[in-house]
């Protein structure tokens, strides 16, 4: 199957939104899988991805981690278990006709020192069974959280510390520059003599070469590996034959349940993304835990609609270079996560007056690329911190408009928008407020407020059958300039919008798409 499905790859990415990637048997998406994409999102596994490609190209790389972690926590502790009592060996020893109980003495695990190098959802799990087992517990991880590991009555302590007095060592981090051979000739020195070793992790973590001349000097007494720098390894590798290795062929989370569940968490997350959801396992977006995602959702849509009106109020959006997006909230800073927001403006302003296609995986880059700078500003309300947010501000400096009437005291364009009952509503217009919800079309008049112009527009509207959906009016003082803001159905004709303009009080006008 591998020869072949690249192009089937290829072939079905030209037809479908959603690719299902799996590293173990299909080759790595390049750029140029991306660059012949339509937007797409794929799903499991992302060693064999072009993240930048990908990132580039707007997909989201969606990874499936908790199906399968039970399962990869398992195959640690049962390599642990057949390293400690040679169950691999004389398993192979007996089916050779061969007799050899005393060759085969192993260790016993209760009161030993187990140190879990990487303290997430894999390595926890290990950690609790193997107290289970009457281990004694400790890890290192610079990202988790103390109090988590407390919980489960884990000393967390430095690297050196963990690899120098612990009996075995368990491999949990993932592979990344700063992790790449970690595991090599100068830290197998620091290791206690007779020390073994079990990776579930990644092959790349362990300088290969440096743990085969570890075990032929007994500094490593046996090691269980499920993953190697090459998958498969070499036929003849020295570490693979070696007879204090035990090794399977990367069946971490190779579980009947855990390929159902990964199957299902697959299917999840692309059903999702195609409605649009945001995903919490992103690895090329922002990663935001899922009960902040859903208490944002209304702000990200409001973020969106604020950004493709505002970038419609400058003709073709060509001078925009600088956006600033205020938001107002009473609650704590650091407990605002605002790039998903600031990722959904950039989506808002560039889509309407470009063919790019923007998301929140892109959002960033293609910014940059377009130099466009993006300000953020966070003013402190007091209140209520439950509610994330009051409100966001979307300012363009250093444009001309085409509608006077969205220009703040400063002279930028400013529009203002606030969640209300589950809904983006547009709060506020240069120095007007208005209260109008951000769906379908908007048709911005500014005029002279006097008595019937309300009526005269829906007459208009009426006599062209646009159906008026909202409407809101907001005004400096009575008989001073003012705005109306129309909520419509349907793109009225020209003759319609012209007919609105030729009022005499109405000064401009101007129709957006939401």
């Amino acid at each position: 199957m591998a020869p072949l499905a690249f192009p089937i790859l290829h072939y079905m990415n030209s037809d479908f939104d959603t690719v299902h990637h799996c590293s173990k048997r299909w080759p790595p998406h390049s750029s140029d899988f991306f660059d012949q994409a339509p937007p797409v999102r794929a799903g499991v596994g992302i060693d064999n991805v072009d993240l930048q490609a990908a990132t580039e190209a707007g997909c989201l790389v969606v990874n499936a981690p908790t199906a399968n972690t039970v399962a990869a926590a398992e195959h640690a502790v049962a390599l642990l278990a057949a390293m400690a009592r040679n169950v691999a060996q004389a398993d192979a020893s007996l089916k050779a006709g061969k007799w050899q109980r005393s060759k085969y003495v192993g260790v016993t695990l209760v009161g030993k020192v187990l140190a879990v190098m990487g303290f997430g959802k894999v390595g926890s799990e290990v950690a609790r069974r193997a107290k289970g087992l009457g281990m004694d517990i400790i890890a290192h991880d610079p990202y988790a959280p103390i109090d988590r590991a407390r919980a489960i009555g884990v000393d967390l302590v430095s690297f050196d510390e963990a690899i120098s007095t612990s009996d075995f060592i368990s491999l949990h981090m993932p592979l990344t520059p700063s992790t790449a051979k970690i595991f090599n000739d100068e830290t197998f020195a620091k290791m206690r003599k007779g020390v073994r070793i079990i990776n579930v992790a990644r092959g790349g973590v362990v300088d290969e070469d440096a743990l085969l001349r570890a075990l032929d000097n007994g500094t490593v007494a046996q090691a269980a590996l499920d993953v190697f720098t090459e998958e498969p390894p070499p036929r003849d590798s020295k570490l693979v034959q070696h007879e204090n290795v035990t090794v399977t062929p990367h069946l971490g989370a190779s579980t009947t349940e855990a390929q159902e569940g990964v199957a299902l968490e697959i299917a999840e997350a692309v059903i999702g993304a195609l409605r649009g959801d945001l995903a919490a396992t992103a690895v090329n977006a922002p990663m935001v835990p899922a009960e902040v995602l859903s208490e944002l959702s209304p702000y990200v849509v409001l973020a969106e609609k604020l950004g493709r009106l505002v970038v419609q109020l400058v003709a073709g959006g060509s001078g925009v270079k600088v956006v600033k997006v205020v938001y107002s909230s009473a609650r704590d800073p650091d407990d605002l996560d605002t790039r998903i927001l600031r990722a959904m403006v950039t989506k808002g302003i560039i889509e309407p007056i470009s063919s790019a296609f923007v998301n929140i995986v892109n959002a960033d880059y293609v910014a940059r690329q377009r130099g466009l700078q993006i300000i953020e500003e966070r003013i402190l309300l007091y209140g209520s911190p439950e509610i994330p947010l009051d409100s966001i501000q979307v300012h363009l400096t250093n444009v001309e408009s085409k509608f006077a009437g969205a220009l703040s005291d400063a002279g930028d364009i400013r529009v203002e928008g606030k969640v209300k009952d589950g809904s983006a509503h547009l709060t506020l217009v240069g120095s007007f407020s208005v209260d109008v919800s951000l769906e379908g079309n908007l048709i911005l008049c500014c005029q002279i407020d006097q008595a019937g112009i309300i009526g005269k527009v829906g007459s208009i509207l009426g006599q062209m059958n646009v159906n008026v959906s909202f409407m809101s009016v907001g005004r400096t003082a009575p008989g001073k300039q003012a705005i109306m803001a129309i909520g419509v159905d349907e793109e009225p004709e020209k003759e319609a919008l012209k007919l609105i303009g030729d009022i005499p009080c109405v000064e401009e006008f101007v129709f957006l798409k939401l």
